[in-house]
């Protein structure tokens, strides 16, 4: 396995255009709890929680990104969080196969999406994963988190489907239940995530593989920091991770923040409300 290069100031970050498939939060509330992020008895409000949405799918259009939507379908409150519901490389879409019950009818709701779309390569899982909750696309490697949602069977099962390979990467700590609220990708190879929210041994393979990775601290990843978008140039993050902001800044990204607060009530941010459509030439 060979290391990422360190982090090197080799002139202006470029902006790639993306495709993104996002779910209008019409039905959305905490009527249980699967994260700790979750209380059933704090109010939400529903109207609210889409407006939030509403202005983040309006930045994407305004960055040049290209947004499809998925039906929202009543008693699938979390379905906004699109970002679960599958997994695409080149253009194969790899579906979800929920932990929880109050989920499970989200995966195949999204493999029926594709499919009318024409997509072709199209595999519904046998092993729990959480699409991208889980599964997180570097240039070189897909790094996948288990421990709390997603199986390690899933992880065999990625790399034998997509053909890269795979880093299974274990998360500790519940309020990082899903490997994309401790992990972003940034460009190309290169991070950014919260060495805390993970075992010993899978944070020295980060040290090893990402050496130029930007660490970010508890203050940092506890307001959802990390469950960021980026298209090379442009990180959308939450607005409260002030301090990530400046330092993505130094690195020379453009950091966006958004306010997702109500979203938040369901354990879900920016990441969590976006799943990238990486077409065939990636």
């Amino acid at each position: 396995m060979t290391a990422a290069a360190p982090h090197r100031a080799t002139g202006p970050r470029v902006a790639r255009r993306r495709r993104y498939l996002m779910c209008r939060p019409e039905f959305f509330d905490v009527t249980y709890a699967i994260n700790p992020w979750m209380d059933p008895g704090k109010p939400v409000d529903t109207a609210l929680a889409v407006t939030e949405w509403e202005r983040l799918r309006s930045l994407y259009l305004e960055l040049g990104h290209e947004v499809e939507l998925i039906p929202p379908l009543p008693g699938l409150p979390d379905m906004v969080y699109a970002a679960n519901g599958a997994t695409v490389v080149g253009g194969r879409v790899l579906g979800a196969r929920f932990r929880d019950a109050e989920r499970s009818a989200e995966g195949p709701a999204h493999l029926s999406w594709f499919r009318e779309r024409g997509f072709t390569e199209v595999r519904e899982p046998r092993h729990i994963n959480e699409g991208e909750g889980d599964f997180l696309v570097t240039d070189s490697w897909i790094l996948a988190g288990r421990g709390f949602r997603s199986s390690p069977e899933s992880h065999a099962e990625a790399q034998e489907f997509f053909g890269r390979p795979v880093i299974g990467l274990e998360l500790t700590d519940p309020r990082y239940y899903h490997l994309d609220t401790a992990l972003a990708v940034l460009d190309g190879d290169e991070i950014m995530y919260h060495p805390e929210a993970f075992s010993p041994g899978s944070r020295a393979v980060l040290r090893r593989v990402f050496p130029g990775a930007l660490l970010a601290g508890p203050s940092e990843a506890g307001v959802f920091g990390l469950n960021a978008v980026s298209d090379g140039r442009h990180v959308v993050l939450p607005e409260a991770a002030t301090t990530l902001a400046a330092r993505l800044r130094e690195r020379g990204f453009e950091p966006i923040g958004v306010d997702l607060t109500e979203l938040l009530k369901g354990g879900g941010s920016v990441k969590c409300c976006t799943l990238e459509i990486r077409p065939p030439q990636d």
